[in-house]
């Protein structure tokens, strides 16, 4: 008896460690879009308060913003890296 409650123990136990495992990888996986796109979601998200506030030019310059950083960000995320030139920003390559 005390061998299956041991078994169950150490099931749930195992359950719990595969979910805390896919959490942190879930959780890795958002820091870096967020590194990666963070610029962009700040600046669409000023270019919707700026609108709902009424302030249209304002949403205009922050949307304006948002679409440049989006492009930067793209560009750095498709930028080859390698040894022969790793401490180049990632922007100009």
């Amino acid at each position: 008896m005390k061998t299956s409650a041991l078994r169950r123990k150490a099931m749930l136990g195992q359950g719990m460690t595969e979910y805390i495992i896919i959490v942190a990888l879930i959780a890795i996986a958002a820091i870096g879009v967020y590194n990666l796109y963070g610029r962009t979601l700040r600046h669409q998200t000023a270019a919707m308060a700026a609108a709902v506030g009424g302030d249209a030019q304002d949403a205009q310059d922050s949307n304006k913003s948002g679409t440049t950083a989006g492009q930067m960000a793209t560009k750095e995320a498709s930028a080859k890296i390698g040894l022969e030139n790793f401490s180049e920003p990632a922007a100009t390559k």
